[in-house]
């Protein structure tokens, strides 16, 4: 009898032992094959570690005895009158001493700053009050480029372009010109007029006389 049943029963009343349900079966991955499989191919893929596979060298590159050594520079011929070091100096032999040069550094050094010129400061500006320095001369706020000779003055290739532009315009317009001056009405004159008018009366004349 299960003994969570708490219902009114003769058999609650005999003590039994309480039997621990089973546990349900452990959860596994259906997609645990194909996350494996691809976790083995990658791995295997990026692998560092062991020796490289590299081509086997050939049985004929054996190695030689003294191949690995450096070779020796080239033997030089042994000249004996090549001119040698200083020897080194003897025991009993002393530095001479008690020389003083006698000029005066002091004084010396003075008169170089007195009559040196004065180190220009370098022109700087600052943000704020509190900010950086910045070079002035580079920053743009110095009016130097209007100082300039040619400053407000048109470039040269900008003049030839301009010349070049207008050249090409007049030519367009002359060749507009001439071709509605070919293109255009040709202006009589009087007795071209006068010949043009009756040309039409001469015409019915003549086909009269032909029919007659």
């Amino acid at each position: 009898m299960d003994p969570a049943c708490f219902s009114e029963s003769i058999y609650n009343l005999i003590p039994s032992d309480w039997k621990e349900p089973p546990q349900p079966p452990r959860y596994t991955s259906v997609f645990k094959t194909a996350v494996k499989d691809d976790m083995q191919k990658f791995k295997t893929a990026m692998k560092t570690m062991g020796p490289a596979k590299v081509e086997l060298p050939s049985p004929k590159e054996f190695l030689k005895k003294h191949s690995k050594e450096k070779p020796l520079p080239p033997k030089k011929k042994f000249d004996r009158n090549e001119p040698k070091k200083p020897p080194v100096p003897l025991r009993t032999d002393h530095p001479v001493m008690g020389i003083q040069s006698e000029k005066n550094f002091i004084n010396t050094n003075a008169a170089d700053v007195i009559m040196g010129v004065a180190k220009k400061p370098k022109p700087i500006y600052i943000d704020k009050r509190t900010g950086d320095k910045h070079d002035l001369e580079t920053s743009g706020l110095v009016p130097k480029y209007i100082s300039k000779k040619d400053y407000g003055v048109t470039p040269e290739y900008i003049c030839k372009r301009n010349e070049e532009v207008k050249k090409a315009q007049e030519e367009y317009d002359n060749y507009i010109q001439e071709n509605l001056r070919k293109a255009a009405m040709k202006r009589l004159s009087d007795e071209e007029r006068e010949t043009v008018l009756q040309f039409p009366l001469v015409s019915a004349v003549f086909s009269t006389v032909c029919r007659g």
